[in-house]
This record gives structure tokens, sequence and C-alpha cells, in this order.
């Protein structure tokens, strides 16, 4: 009994503690928020874009492919909330799939493209010399010799349309700047006295490259892992309006613009969804970027009162 009334005040502690704990962190966010508002913007179209992509099939009201000759040319109404194009398919169906095609690409060519230039630039900055030379002044300048775009037009126009096609064209292309940033922060922190310490005490090339470079560098492929999600939502959308992305009858924004050429002055809802749908999803990165740039710079931090 007297272990029962000594624990009733304990847990009333830790509940009072947790409960105060969550009054922080709802505090500094709405501080935060108030502080960065295009952040906040940008991270609330992010959470409506992958709430769009993951429950698509449940939110969309018809199915994508679905041709209704009957209804061609709609304007938006009330069972078409977005309207329907020349072959009678719903926009708004079309334009929730077509985030999907979007995120799917953007986190996959920024994943992709992180990898091979951490690997590529971790291994010219960390030991230098012959092999920096290869990667750094050889490979990396002949990929930035040719525009990141028309190589990725050539790859596909190659390999043929598709996802996975796609893909791997923006990443051929995209990871040579994520390479140059890993190798010039390699070569800045390899130098520190904790690397030096952990080399005194024996530690090898993978474990110091693991658990003291590697940990070091990650604020700024963050945010340039943010931005570059960004450019690969245009350049998807840019080979999609090409005829280069996802085949049909998939729906991506940029087949969705393509199609709406013909119809842009008697039609102009058609062009109207899918060029928003671009233009927000650009910007929710482009904001979130922006953020998290000023919040991992100390400096900046203080400037904005963060």
């Amino acid at each position: 009994m007297r272990q029962q009334e000594l624990a009733l005040p304990c847990r009333m502690a830790a509940f009072c503690e947790r409960m105060s704990e969550a009054i922080r962190v709802k505090t500094g966010l709405l501080y935060r928020a108030r502080r960065q508002p295009l952040a906040a913007l940008g991270l609330v179209l992010l959470v409506i874009f992958v709430v769009c992509a993951v429950f698509a099939p449940w939110l969309a009201p018809y199915d994508p492919a679905r041709l209704d000759l009957t209804g061609r040319l709609m304007s938006p109404n009330w069972s078409h909330w977005f309207g329907t194009d020349a072959l009678g398919r719903d926009i708004f169906s079309r334009t929730l799939y077509g985030a999907r095609i979007s995120l799917i690409v953007a986190v996959s060519v920024v994943g992709l493209s992180l990898a091979v230039g951490i690997v590529a630039g971790g291994l010219a900055g960390f030991y230098g010399g012959w092999l920096d030379t290869t990667i750094n002044i050889y490979v990396t300048n002949a990929f930035m010799s040719l525009p990141g775009i028309l190589l990725a037009i050539a790859f596909v126009a190659f390999m043929g349309p598709g996802l996975f096609n796609v893909i791997l064209a923006l990443a051929i292309s995209g990871w040579v700047g994520y390479a140059r940033l890993v190798r010039a922060q390699v070569m800045a922190v390899k130098e520190r006295e904790f690397v030096e310490a952990a080399r005194a005490l024996g530690a090898s090339d993978w474990r110091v490259m693991w658990q003291h470079v590697l940990p070091n560098i990650l604020q700024p492929l963050i945010v340039q892992g943010a931005i570059g999600m960004a450019g690969a939502v245009l350049a998807e959308a840019t080979l999609s309006f090409l005829g280069l992305g996802v085949p049909p009858p998939a729906a991506s924004w940029g087949s969705m613009l393509n199609d709406a050429r013909a119809h842009l002055f008697d039609s102009p809802h058609l062009v109207f969804f899918p060029a928003m749908a671009v233009m927000l999803c650009v910007l929710s990165f482009n904001f979130i970027g922006d953020a998290l740039r000023d919040y991992m710079d100390p400096r900046t931090r203080l400037s904005v009162g963060l």
C-alpha cells in the first residue's frame, strides 16, 4: 500500500514532465513557423503532395486512364473538379496520379545521385593524388561539359521511355554536383583534429570515413538533396513533355501539358492544373531546402532568430 502511494506522485510528475516537453516542442515549432512562413508553407504543400501520391487510388474519383469520348473537354464542374481532357479523362484523377510519378522520380534520382556522388567524391577527397585527378578533373568535367537535360534526353532516346530509364538518365546527369560537393567537404573535414586523433588510435580508412567524416558532411548534402528534388521534378516533367517520360496511359504532369498544347486557348484548364501542380511541388522543395540551409547554418540561425 505504501509503495502504491509513493508511485502515484512519481507517475503524476512523469506525466507533467512529458506534457511540458510536448508543449515546449509545439511552441518551438509554432515559433519557427512564424519566423519562417515559407518553410511552413513548403512543408504543408509537400505533405499534401505525399498524401495525394500515397492515397491516389482512394482519392481519385475516376480511373485516370478511363476514356469518355462523350465528355471531352469539359470545363471544371461538380462531376469533374478539374474538367476533362481531349479524350474525356478526368484531369483531377490524372493530377493525383501524376504526383506519384513526380515524387518517385524525385526521391529515386536524388537518392541514386547522392549514393554515386558520396562514393566518387568521398574517394577523390579522402585519398587525393591520381584518384582525385581522375575523378575530379577528367570524369566530372566530362559530364559537366554536356548539359544535363540533353544528356538525359539522349539516354532516354537511346534506351526508350520508361520510369526506370528516366530515373537512371537523370541520375547519370545529376551525380556530378553531389560528387563535387562531397569532395570539397571531405577535403575540409579530413584535416580536422578529431580525424587525426582517430588515425592516431589506429582507425582504418573505412572507419574514419564512415564514422568521423561522413556524419560531419551530411548537413550540406541534405540541403542540396532537398533542392535537387525540385530540379528532378522539373526534369521529369520536361522529359514527359517531350514524349520521353513514362509512356501512356500512365499519368504524368509533363505528358498532360503536352496533350494540352492543342487546346491552350479553347480549354485553358488543361494546362492550368498540371502546370500549377508542377509549380507548387517545385516551390515546396525549394522552400524546404532554403529553410534547411538557414536552420543548419549557425550564422544564419542567429540572424533570423532561430
